[in-house]
């Protein structure tokens, strides 16, 4: 249970930041990085959200930031030594949370024509702020990649974020008509 009564501690002021297990890493670090794309992807969620006008989107967008919070807490907390189990208060991203993410996007998806060009960002104030939601999550995802290269962090991490970004672009086409007002890149067309 998280209890906050007390925001700042001083305790950043030399640059460092605590992880769940009590150590202290760079606030610059790989770890860091992925985590706090992470916090900027659940923002910019946030923003999308303001502008959906589907109860049934933005309770699938609603429970994403709810997991974006864990998987945070996921990339915050070391994995165990080897041999070792996680400690009973780790909270870690499960399959059963990337499965429900497959599910929502091919609901979505079941509604939208196949594409014939791609699409920029726009068309819509949701659908341009869920582009934004896919791009930052993209980050997030190569962060947890760089990080998963240089030490070990649960795969289903790099999985949910990799799963979420295709979600926002099926999402930002989905909240386009349909896909009916989207934004299509024309190639070329400025030569």
């Amino acid at each position: 249970m998280v209890k906050l009564n007390k925001i700042y501690t001083r305790t950043g002021d030399d640059g460092s930041t605590g992880l769940s297990d009590g150590s202290r890493i760079s606030k610059d670090s790989l770890r860091v990085r992925a985590y706090g794309d992470v916090d900027e992807a659940n923002c910019a969620i946030g923003l999308a959200r303001l502008h959906v006008n589907n109860a049934m989107l933005d309770g699938m967008l609603s429970r994403i930031q709810n997991d974006l919070f864990d998987l945070g807490a996921d990339l915050a907390t070391p994995q165990p030594a080897e041999g070792k189990k996680d400690e009973e208060w780790a909270l870690r991203i499960i399959t059963s949370q990337i499965d429900r993410v497959e599910q929502d996007l091919d609901r979505l998806n079941a509604d939208l024509e196949p594409l014939n060009s791609f699409c920029l960002p726009g068309g819509s104030a949701a659908s341009a702020h869920l582009h934004l939601a896919r791009t930052v999550s993209r980050r997030a995802e190569r962060n947890a990649v760089a990080l998963a290269v240089a030490e070990t962090i649960n795969p289903l991490t790099v999985r949910y974020l990799n799963r979420i970004s295709d979600f926002f672009f099926v999402a930002a086409r989905w909240t386009n008509d349909m896909g009916r007002a989207d934004v299509k890149w024309v190639p070329g067309e400025n030569r």
